[in-house]
């Protein structure tokens, strides 16, 4: 039966329409769209799926409920293990993980696990089933309790018992979490729900890290998901301080020594952009996609009642293949441009989801392939005026198995452009372990640590893109949460 039902296909805006605007490009499921989907699920005995999930999301069990209409059980099902299910279900390249492992998959289209996902946790937030928060569950109605209504206001009691982990009791324990994104977000939900007094440090005006300064409105809106994400976690009781830098503001030694804080938790991701040492790169009109994208996220750039400015033009290069390379170019299409993404190989070595490149070919953005930049080329006046770049051929295999890009000798040429965007990858901002004794890094400025994320300082712990370099969102996640487990060994063993 299920072999013979095809992939259901999501509802996604017109590509001319959709590039004059930052709305949501892909609609996603309504209910009865999600039950036929989820009845293509062959309910494997050992569903290869669940071991592709970085963060270990029981799928074929929420699948499972909702084919049967229980949307409710499914979104409980899924935050057993996933505190970011509607981000997931929208950015997380499933196609390699979750979706790549479906057994149906083999012969015919994998199952829309990502799209289901991000039903049910949708479907959540327009109930507002708070699956997690206590007072709801022990205390009664607000009505009845006397507690007020709102979410704002609703008390934040961490839930015990939750289905899935070991309850541990880490009441009157702290713990301090640098840096709100995937990672932080992931470890601090669980020690959350094991009792832990946790409080989350955020060096930006806003809380989410990467979802929030990094990818752009069209794939992931602010106001409707992220924000109901993060409201989902402190109704645990996690506490959030923005505006602290952690190695500025107030160091980590501070934190253990002075505030009470008896384990840290660092994931503060790659923030520090990457460039390539061509001449002209400090032109006016050059960003780091990290910039460019910030500016447009975070600030507010793109809409005309924000004082934030932008520089776009009306021709644009981004340099880069990656996901982020798509979001700059996608962003800065937006913004009235017309945009070329620069890069050294072919389409084949894109390394950017093929969901992202198809959007980006769909809404009219020009990849310029087997093409290299050397020199960005500057007016008399200090600004842009074009790439000069050099055609490439690919050559042997790289370290990564790709085969690497050649330069043809005599092929340069100029692409005209106003603007040109460097999304090159980041690394991580080594202020947090130049500011505290004993934490090791490597040459690539990432800090050690083990697979439990244990880092060369007693007490101190790190994941995500800190750790690793740029990553993707649930990898970031699935290494919060191996850390909230090994802080909480770490923490009983001290009692």
């Amino acid at each position: 039966m299920a072999e013979r039902i095809p992939r259901v296909p999501v509802r996604e805006q017109d590509p001319k329409v959709r590039a004059t605007n930052f709305e949501e490009v892909c609609y996603g499921y309504n209910a009865e769209e999600a039950k036929l989907e989820a009845s293509r699920c062959l309910h494997c005995k050992n569903p290869r799926c669940v071991g592709a999930c970085p963060v270990g999301i029981d799928i074929p069990g929420f699948i499972a409920e909702v084919a049967s209409g229980n949307f409710a059980s499914a979104a409980e099902v899924i935050a057993r293990d996933s505190s970011l299910p509607a981000v997931c279900g929208r950015v997380c390249p499933q196609e390699t993980q979750c979706e790549g492992s479906c057994v149906l998959g083999v012969k015919f289209e994998p199952v829309a696990i990502g799209k289901l996902e991000r039903f049910v946790a949708d479907w959540s937030h327009a109930q507002n089933a708070a699956t997690y928060t206590k007072a709801s569950q022990t205390q009664g109605t607000a009505a009845e309790t006397g507690a007020p209504a709102s979410d704002s206001e609703r008390p934040a009691i961490p839930l015990e018992g939750v289905q899935g982990v070991k309850y541990s009791s880490g009441a009157n324990k702290r713990v301090a979490v640098i840096g709100s994104g995937p990672a932080g977000l992931a470890c601090a939900s669980d020690l959350a729900k094991w009792g832990y007094d946790v409080t989350i440090f955020e060096a930006l005006h806003k809380a989410g890290g990467v979802l929030e300064y990094g990818i752009p409105e069209f794939r992931l809106p602010k106001e409707t998901v992220l924000k109901s994400e993060i409201a989902e976690v402190t109704r645990l009781g996690v506490k959030i301080e923005t505006d602290v830098i952690i190695g500025r503001t107030v160091t980590i030694d501070q934190l253990m020594d002075q505030e009470g804080f008896e384990a840290v938790f660092v994931g503060t991701g790659a923030g520090l952009p990457k460039f390539m040492g061509i001449p002209g790169e400090n032109l006016c009109g050059v960003f780091s996609a990290n910039e460019f994208l910030t500016r447009n996220n975070l600030m507010m750039a793109f809409r005309e009642d924000y004082l934030t400015p932008i520089h776009a033009g009306k021709k644009v290069c981004v340099v880069g293949g990656g996901n982020v390379a798509m979001d700059a170019a996608r962003t800065a299409l937006r913004l009235g441009a017309e945009v070329h993404i620069v890069y050294r190989r072919t389409e084949a070595e894109l390394p950017a989801r093929r969901e992202e490149v198809h959007h980006a070919v769909e809404e009219g953005i020009v990849f310029d392939m087997l093409t290299n930049p050397v020199e960005v080329l500057g007016d008399d006046k200090g600004w842009v005026r074009a790439l000069k770049c050099i055609r490439m051929e690919l050559g042997e295999p790289d370290e990564s198995g790709r085969r690497s890009p050649v330069p043809i000798p005599g092929s340069e040429f100029e692409i005209p452009t106003e603007t040109v965007i460097m999304a090159l990858g980041t690394s991580p901002n080594p202020l947090i372990a130049r500011t505290t004794a004993g934490l090791e890094m490597t040459r690539r400025g990432c800090l050690v640590a083990n697979e439990d994320g244990a880092t060369t300082r007693e007490g101190i712990f790190a994941g995500g893109d800190a750790v690793s370099g740029a990553a993707t969102v649930i990898l970031a996640m699935g290494a919060g949460r191996k850390a909230a487990k090994a802080i909480d060994e770490y923490l009983k063993a001290k009692a």
